[in-house]
């Protein structure tokens, strides 16, 4: 009675805070505004010097204009935190957090961009606003849109990357790196389980597994196999063919062919991630695995199993998305960093180099992981550094620093 209490008052204080402060992002002015000179060379006449400029070079406006600095943050609410489809206007509250997150750990300005709904224009509709952004962050879409529309901005000429996606699946290979470290487990020997074949899951079989990656950075693991409601997902499973993200998943994983539910798959397996729903993960799966696993249950606000009663059950090193356990997983250790290092390059795209650079500059900045740690805390100013430093580094070899 007394933590429902606590929640509600929690609950009470934030629409309070929100409601005193109208939100909690602003504009602010960069130049002075008190002189006729003053507004001159802001604007009118003065500006008229620089949109000229920029009409003769586009790539001035990384030089001229806000554009070097700001991202926008993009969603049609269709998928929003643990509160499913709830529209443009539900998400502005969450878009002006991730904006503050931004400002406040990388010195980005981001601006929230939330459309009511999707269609078939959406793709066009957010070209249509890209010249005034350095990048761009999806967030909160829900699949099988989220996939098609990342693919679809790949070539407009500035960084477009869904955090669900890739900040999940790189903070996990920077998780999966240290647990390694901690069990002493070869990560080309590892045989995962993953519960959740949504964004998140999809994400990080690609980057566990190199599916679409040309980068030779990294090992990948031994084999995985992925789970959704339905069980294992398989080559001859029935319907799969009208799904082109799971007939990737089929055919790029679960080598051996195995069938049968969650449970089956994780029979003598070394790691389960779980990117699904709470509590489908009990203690008797956890000790069908193999000795030593790792347990990153991920689903939030609820883990798919609670860490205590997965050590119980075994596991040499468990982690969440929650803060208040050890071990958080948590893409906000990527997406700071990683948009940081590609407007410091104005970067035409975040290469899958950038992606792999990021994962070990998080996993490197814990000196000597413990089963207890093997991540840095979230909001920490100094790994955003690190990550931005090693992005910018990688842009660079792969190309996608642009030259002005």
């Amino acid at each position: 009675m007394r933590r429902r209490q606590t929640q509600r008052d929690f609950f009470k204080e934030s629409l309070e805070l929100h409601e005193k402060f109208h939100g909690k992002i602003e504009v602010h002015s960069k130049v002075p505004l008190t002189s006729r000179r003053e507004l001159s060379l802001a604007y009118t006449p003065g500006v008229g010097a620089v949109c000229k400029a920029i009409h003769q070079d586009k790539n001035l406006a990384y030089r001229y204009t806000l554009k070097a600095n700001t991202i926008a943050i993009v969603t049609d609410g269709s998928r929003v935190l643990s509160l499913g489809n709830i529209g443009g206007y539900a998400a502005i509250p969450v878009m002006e957090g991730k904006a503050l997150l931004f400002k406040k750990l990388a010195d980005i300005d981001a601006f929230p961009i939330c459309f009511e709904s999707y269609h078939t224009e959406f793709a066009d509709e957010i070209k249509n606003i890209a010249p005034v952004f350095g990048g761009i962050a999806l967030e909160d879409i829900a699949a099988p849109k989220c996939f098609e529309l990342e693919e679809a901005l790949q070539g407009i000429g500035i960084p477009v990357m869904h955090d669900d996606q890739h900040g999940t699946s790189i903070v996990v290979l920077a998780a999966l790196l240290n647990a390694c470290k901690v069990t002493k487990k070869r990560f080309e020997d590892l045989n995962i389980v993953i519960s959740g074949s949504g964004a998140a899951g999809f994400a990080i079989i690609r980057m566990l597994t190199g599916i679409g990656y040309k980068s030779d950075l990294f090992p990948r693991v031994n084999d995985i196999i992925i789970c959704d409601s339905r069980g294992i997902i398989h080559r001859h499973r029935e319907g799969l063919y009208g799904n082109k993200y799971k007939f990737i998943m089929a055919e790029e994983t679960n080598k051996d062919g195995r069938t049968g539910t969650l449970a089956d798959a994780m029979v003598g397996a070394d790691v389960c991630i779980g990117v699904s729903v709470p509590d489908i993960i009990t203690p008797a799966m956890v000790r069908s695995m193999n000795s030593e696993p790792i347990i990153f249950a991920l689903a939030n606000p609820a883990p798919e199993i609670h860490p205590h009663d997965a050590l119980l059950a075994g596991a040499a090193v468990g982690g969440t998305g929650r803060g208040e356990f050890p071990n958080q997983i948590n893409y906000a250790l990527a997406f700071p960093g990683i948009f940081r290092g590609a407007l410091d390059v104005c970067a035409t795209r975040i290469s899958d180099e950038m992606k792999v650079a990021a994962a070990h500059a998080i996993a490197d900045y814990v000196k000597r992981p413990r089963k207890d740690r093997i991540l840095p805390r979230v909001l920490n100013r100094d790994v955003v550094k690190a990550v931005a430093q090693a992005v910018r580094e990688a842009a660079v070899v792969s190309g996608c620093a642009r030259t002005l």
